[in-house]
C-alpha cells in the first residue's frame, strides 16, 4: 500500500531534509563565485522544481504551448543569467524560483493573448494552494497577477507572502524565514490576505 505524503497543519507538504545541507553548501559556493556550483545544484533540486511547476500548471488545458518542463528550463536560464547570488538557504532559492515562475507564466500569457484571445490562456489550479480556494476550480493567471499587483500597492509584504506561499509553495516556517518574521505573524497575515484575495478573484470571474 502506498503511504501518503504527510502534511503539516497548514495543508502543505513539508520539505524533505534530504539534500538540504548540500543545497545550502552549493548556494553559498555559487554566491562565493564558484561558477560550477549551479551545474551541481540543478540536478539536486530539479525534481522539486518540476513538482512546483506541475502544481502551478495543474489547471492548464491539455496541449498548451507551455509545459512544466519548459517552465523549469526558463527558470534555469534566469538562474544562469544572474550575476550575483545572495541566497544562503533552500527556502530563499525556492522563493526565487517560484517568483520567477510567476513572471514567466505572466509573460507567456500576455504574449499569447496578443495573438490568440482566450483559447490558449493559462489558468491556475487553486485547489492545491495552501488553504486557498475559490468557487471555481481555477482562475486566469492574469486576473491573479493583477490582484497581486493591486495588493502590492496596499501592502507589499502581504503580496510577497502570497508569492512565497502559492507560487513558491513554501511552508509557514519557510515563509517566515524568508520574510524575517515570526511564524505567528505569517499565519495571521496569511489568513487576512487569503480572505482578501479570494474575494477579489470571485469578483474577477
Amino acid at each position: 500500500m502506498t503511504q501518503s505524503t504527510p502534511r503539516d497543519d497548514t495543508g502543505t507538504e513539508p520539505r524533505s531534509p534530504d539534500g538540504t545541507d548540500e543545497v545550502t553548501g552549493l548556494l553559498k559556493a555559487w554566491g562565493d563565485g564558484d561558477a560550477t556550483a549551479l551545474e551541481r545544484l540543478i540536478p539536486i533540486v530539479e525534481s522539486a522544481l518540476r513538482q512546483q511547476a506541475r502544481r502551478l500548471m495543474a489547471g492548464e488545458r491539455r496541449g498548451h504551448t507551455l509545459d512544466p518542463t519548459a517552465l523549469v528550463n526558463e527558470v534555469y536560464l534566469r538562474l544562469v543569467d544572474r550575476r550575483s547570488v545572495s541566497w544562503d538557504n533552500r527556502a530563499n532559492f525556492f522563493a526565487f524560483a517560484g517568483i520567477a515562475m510567476r513572471r514567466i507564466l505572466v509573460e507567456h500569457a500576455r504574449a499569447r493573448g496578443r495573438h490568440k484571445r482566450g483559447g490558449d490562456a493559462i489558468r491556475l489550479d487553486l485547489e492545491d494552494a495552501p488553504e486557498l480556494t475559490v468557487a471555481a476550480r481555477s482562475v486566469d493567471l492574469l486576473a491573479l497577477d493583477q490582484a497581486l499587483d493591486e495588493l502590492a500597492t496596499l501592502d507589499a509584504r502581504q503580496a510577497k507572502l502570497v508569492e512565497l506561499r502559492f507560487f513558491a509553495g513554501l511552508t509557514i516556517e519557510e515563509t517566515a524565514e524568508v520574510l524575517g518574521v515570526s511564524t505567528s505573524f505569517v499565519t495571521r497575515e496569511w489568513r487576512v490576505v487569503k480572505a482578501w484575495l479570494v474575494n477579489k478573484l470571485r469578483h474577477a470571474e
